[in-house]
């Protein structure tokens, strides 16, 4: 078993120059913002190489742009560790990670429907929360949403 260092460590050597940024908001917590480009191969190594417990997928509209964070627990040393991608909001694709980790599939059709966000390769993205006579387009939990929406 690994501990939370040993982890944070792998994590540091494989995306290396490439992150963005890293920190620690807490002793067990690590966050680590990746490029889009290197999103699948981190949560390769995240998912399928240090064994990270799939736990969730967030999407938030910021100033900065459109984030999608994905979630890992390491349950046995108790460290959960955020990969964050910060994606332009006229352009907001990013690869879908369900390849990979099989239960993100329903988290990136809602992130997709609430927020735009289209994830490149999904299997299945059709609607799964808001009604069919919802217009395209239209994202409710955009921070624009009532702004420039119909």
């Amino acid at each position: 078993m690994k501990d939370r260092e040993e982890i944070i460590a792998k994590i540091n050597e494989a995306v290396g120059k490439k992150a963005v940024s890293s920190y620690r908001p807490a002793p067990n917590r690590f966050h680590v913002s990746v490029a889009q480009g290197d999103l699948r191969k981190t949560v390769k190594l995240v998912f399928e190489e240090l064994l990270g417990r799939y736990v969730i997928l967030t999407g938030v509209d910021t100033p900065q742009g459109m984030e999608v964070l994905y979630h890992f627990s390491f349950d046995e040393v108790g460290l959960v560790v955020t990969l964050r991608v910060l994606l332009d909001k006229q352009d907001a694709k990013i690869d879908s990670i369900t390849p990979i980790v099989r239960g993100a599939e329903w988290i990136e059709r809602e992130i997709h429907e609430l927020l735009g966000v289209e994830f490149v390769g999904h299997p299945n993205m059709r609607r799964l929360i808001l009604a069919e006579d919802w217009p395209e387009g239209v994202y409710p939990l955009r921070r624009s949403y009532g702004r420039d929406s119909t």
